[in-house]
């Protein structure tokens, strides 16, 4: 898989999200956030190495429930999922080590 580029208008329902069963990488944030797009050279450094790992952009804000159900107050936060469940979650993220680090923990490959 590749890491998502934008951010869609539409986000999955917690169900659909604690459903997933490969690894999975949400990243909760907003297109016109000045830290979301500092950190998109990090991601992409970190998901480089870490190709099947499935990443999904969420654009978030008030009022979206999604964000609401992991309790996410700053973007970028990335939450890390192993089938389903929460195993690690980064805010703001101002290196890549620490993403690879998050990202390792729920790589198959690993």
């Amino acid at each position: 898989m590749n890491m998502s580029r934008t951010y869609p208008a539409t986000e999955p329902t917690r169900a659909a999200v604690e459903a997933l069963e490969e690894p999975t990488v949400l990243e909760f944030g907003a297109s016109w956030c000045g830290h979301c797009q500092a950190a998109q050279p990090l991601l992409a450094k970190a998901f480089a190495r870490h190709p099947e790992i499935r990443h999904i952009k969420i654009e978030d804000g008030k009022g979206r429930p999604l964000g609401r159900s992991f309790r996410v107050t700053l973007w970028p936060t990335l939450i890390f999922l192993d089938q389903g469940k929460e195993v690690a979650r980064l805010v703001r993220p101002t290196d890549s080590s620490a993403i690879e680090r998050a990202l390792a923990r729920i790589s198959l490959a690993a």
